[in-house]
């Protein structure tokens, strides 16, 4: 998976900030979006980041997600 890839959440993952259910569960499960960034690097050195995917899913609400969690459309 790469920037600009279509994806689908396939796994159930529930968030806390999504912006129309703020400080609720939300299963985003079949929620689609884009992959906006892959978190390899911070401050120019390598890191191995728990969720590399960033992904938008509506102009306000971003997630990061695992790879096995979302899934190319």
């Amino acid at each position: 998976m790469k920037v600009g890839d279509r994806v689908r959440v396939k796994e159930s993952v529930v968030v806390y900030h999504h912006p129309e259910h703020r400080s609720q569960a939300f299963d985003i499960q079949g929620t689609e979006g884009e992959i906006v960034a892959v978190v390899t690097q911070w401050h120019d050195r390598p890191v191995s980041a728990n969720f590399p995917f960033l992904v938008q899913f509506s102009k306000k609400f971003k997630a990061h997600l695992r790879d096995f969690e979302i899934e190319v459309i």
